[in-house]
């Protein structure tokens, strides 16, 4: 599997572990979706909203260095968030709808990058101002490895209130050879 095929892969996986995450959050009143439960964004909705942050810092900066990725033109209309625990979306259902197009983005992105663009350098500044230059292919890995991290936290979340939410392995997902 060529790392390009690989991150198309992570793109499906990330994109079917969000509408899990989804459906499982759609069953939850409202009590339960915004209630300060101890993650680190607090609620099952602030860190929905914290992935849906985070992802927009990411593709902005994607589609600031890569700026031929016509992938990318929805993300460069998107007002950068100012903080990585800002609530973009106070309701479910927009968050959701936002979530999935970005979803959209970032399988698009996958099928338009191209072997050679993941070994090139990309320059950013992180949220504290500090520039970093880093190969695409591993900035990705830590792109969807994030994603995955906080739905960690949100199935626990979901367990803790006897949601149940199925399996979530990435080897579910593995093509065999």
């Amino acid at each position: 599997m060529s790392a390009k095929e690989n991150m198309q892969l992570m793109a499906s996986y990330n994109h079917w572990m969000n509408q899990t995450i989804y459906r499982a959050a759609g069953e939850l009143n409202d009590v339960d979706l915004t209630e300060n439960k101890g993650a680190f964004f607090g609620s099952v909705l602030g860190t929905l909203n914290h992935n849906l942050v985070a992802d927009i810092i990411w593709l902005k900066r994607f589609s600031e260095c890569f700026g031929s990725l016509v992938s990318l033109e929805y993300v460069r209309t998107l007002e950068k968030p100012t903080a990585l625990n800002v609530l973009l979306f106070k309701d479910l259902i927009p968050l959701r709808e936002r979530r999935f197009e970005l979803d959209n983005v970032i399988i698009a992105m996958m099928d338009e990058i191209t072997d050679e663009m993941l070994t090139m350098a990309l320059g950013y500044k992180n949220t504290k101002g500090v520039e970093h230059l880093q190969r695409f292919e591993f900035v990705l890995q830590h792109f969807f490895n994030h994603q995955t991290h906080h739905r960690g936290q949100l199935t626990t979340l979901f367990s803790q209130m006897n949601i149940e939410v199925g399996v979530t392995d990435l080897i579910t997902t593995i093509p065999n050879m």
